[in-house]
């Protein structure tokens, strides 16, 4: 996936007329950023499931708001880090080359594993985590796009990590739940919600409210001790808990629908739903900001 994206990312760039960095320069950020990081998650994804079965915490509910914001604190400073590869004489060139056969020799192994769960797996996993990633970087784009009404109040640029972390979270806790439910029988796959999906959706609906505040109070906090311009704690309330309760009420009906599509194409939703879900939510989330921000004449 580090190696896809790296040829996304510079696709889209050349696609979008954005100043970018070459290719080989692409992956080697991408891959080497791409295993540091992915070390980091992928120990901490283990612990949490260990301390869920430990401890009896509900995997649902636990993993989805860790992992997305664990991820979000290690990959871009492994991505940073990343960046001091590049530019070095034969090193570039070195760790491309190599890390790309690694790449291609690590689907390759895959495929001929033997293994029928492992094969299913990465067979319907890489396609959703390529589409996510492309909606990943429109996101970014979105963002740069309009910058300026960020810039202008730096606490409304430390808003957005959080924001979109919580959002994607929100929706990774709720399609792990609804994945679940489909798996026991507890719902079907019905174009209508029954009970028990609503039932999910009015929790979700209810952590949205605090946790939006929270953010937002956060963000200004940091800022003020950062001595960064803010247009103060309401105003910073008020941006965050109208683009996330706008975020929200899409990531309901995207998680929902998403998960019945993929159960009812006889495909696993626990390898799409969360994948589509925080990658949508990116996007849906930082227009939705940007919304809230042109709505209420902030900045």
């Amino acid at each position: 996936m580090s190696l896809a994206l790296a040829a996304l990312a510079k696709s889209i760039a050349l696609a979008f007329d954005l100043r970018s960095i070459s290719l080989l320069d692409f992956v080697v950020i991408s891959m080497v950023g791409g295993i540091i990081s992915s070390a980091v998650v992928l120990a901490i994804t283990v612990a949490v499931a260990a301390g869920s079965a430990r401890y009896g915490w509900d995997m649902d509910s636990v993993a989805a708001p860790v992992i997305t914001a664990a991820g979000d604190m290690v990959t871009l400073p492994s991505l940073f880090l990343a960046t001091y590869c590049v530019g070095v004489r034969f090193l570039s060139l070195f760790l491309g080359v190599v890390t790309a056969g690694l790449a291609a020799a690590s689907v390759v192994g895959v495929v001929r594993s033997g293994l029928p769960l492992v094969r299913r797996i990465v067979a319907e996993s890489l396609p959703i985590l390529l589409m996510a990633g492309a909606i990943d970087i429109i996101a970014g784009i979105t963002i740069e796009k309009r910058l300026a009404a960020f810039t202008t109040l730096p606490a409304l640029l430390v808003l957005v990590p959080p924001f979109l972390e919580d959002t994607g979270a929100l929706g990774g806790i709720l399609s792990a739940r609804l994945s679940s439910k489909l798996h026991l029988g507890i719902i079907d796959p019905t174009p209508i919600p029954q009970r028990a999906a609503r039932a999910d959706f009015r929790l979700v609906a209810c952590f949205a409210v605090p946790v939006f505040v929270l953010v937002a109070v956060s963000a200004d906090l940091v800022s003020l001790l950062l001595g960064l311009g803010s247009p103060g704690p309401v105003r910073m309330i008020g941006v965050s808990l109208v683009g996330g309760l706008l975020a929200t009420a899409a990531c309901l009906a995207i998680t929902y629908y998403g998960a019945i599509a993929a159960y009812r194409l006889g495909l696993d939703p626990d390898n799409h739903g969360i994948p589509l879900v925080t990658s949508s939510m990116d996007l849906i989330g930082a227009v939705a900001l940007i919304f809230a921000i042109l709505l209420l004449r902030v900045g």
